[in-house]
């Protein structure tokens, strides 16, 4: 009897540790949004974790008429140097911790910058799709897409 009940708790102590370890898992999961903003001048496309753990970004994917880039300055005919942007592939990763963001473009024009210039950015990042693939602290892998066409609303 003494050994069946020590078995017992043996097993339900390793059952214990099995629900600790995914309740772990699950409190440090990142929640990653990927949100657009195009007001007073400044548009931008930002990565945020709204979770509770870091998530690790390896790879930005820009995707137009179905070919794919790493770098968002293959599809804009804006000079680099004008805008900010972050070039994330294979060899070069971004840990972004809970409750911030990455900026992955933004370009703030000045309060006399003409409309058409601002209506061409907004139409070329219009035709692009943005994949971010990561992995979190226990790594799983985590991958977020969203059309960019939000851009061209009011077009």
């Amino acid at each position: 009897m003494a050994i069946t009940l020590s078995i017992l708790a043996l097993l339900a102590t390793f059952y214990q540790l099995y629900l600790q370890r995914i309740h772990n898992e699950k409190s440090v999961k990142p929640l990653i949004q990927i949100n657009l903003t195009d007001q007073n001048g400044l548009i931008y496309v930002h990565v945020q974790n709204n979770g509770l753990g870091p998530v690790i970004i390896e790879k930005l994917v820009f995707t137009k008429d179905g070919q794919e880039h790493y770098d968002i300055k293959e599809w804009l005919t804006l000079d680099s140097r004008q805008y900010q942007h972050v070039t994330i592939n294979g060899s070069v990763k971004k840990v972004v911790p809970h409750g911030t963001f990455m900026e992955v473009f933004s370009k703030q024009f000045e309060s006399n910058a003409a409309a058409s210039e601002m209506d061409d950015i907004r139409r070329q990042l219009a035709m692009l799709k943005l994949e971010v693939v990561g992995r979190d602290i226990y790594d799983h892998k985590i991958s977020v897409k969203r059309d960019l066409q939000w851009f061209a609303r009011h077009h």
